[in-house]
């Protein structure tokens, strides 16, 4: 009887083929690479993230939750401290609004700011995790 060929020899190697024999070790205890490819969130739960982590990646919205973080604030107030046109004021707290890290209340003529939960939580971590 003839010696049974090996269905891989003379294919092209696989990802597991070309791996560290450890890191294909763990990932064969673990669920196979199926597992881990699992392990990618979906794409609206991806675009959520991009958003909050885009919010945080500009020094001028992050100079406004810190300025937030000491109390509600109006437009007037964080404009004078920020030195901002009105139009560079809006959009920047615009994202922070829909990154859910401020929200804002109508009082009268005037819109007060504040930091949300997340906001806050945002800060306290960042105050932690200083470099």
């Amino acid at each position: 009887m003839a010696p049974t060929k090996n269905p891989r020899e003379g294919s092209k190697p696989g990802i597991i083929d070309e791996i560290p024999k450890e890191i294909a070790v763990g990932l064969a205890e673990a669920g196979g690479l199926p597992w881990l490819c699992s392990l990618i969130p979906g794409e609206s739960s991806l675009a959520g993230q991009v958003k909050f982590h885009k919010a945080l990646s500009d020094a001028t919205r992050l100079k406004i939750l810190h300025l937030l973080s000491a109390q509600p604030l109006c437009v007037c107030v964080i404009k004078h401290c920020l030195r901002i046109a009105d139009s560079k004021l809006s959009y920047h707290l615009s994202i922070l609004k829909d990154a859910g890290l401020a929200e804002s209340r109508q009082e009268k003529n005037w819109l007060i700011y504040s930091l949300t939960e997340n906001g806050r939580a945002v800060l306290e971590q960042g105050a932690r995790a200083r470099i």
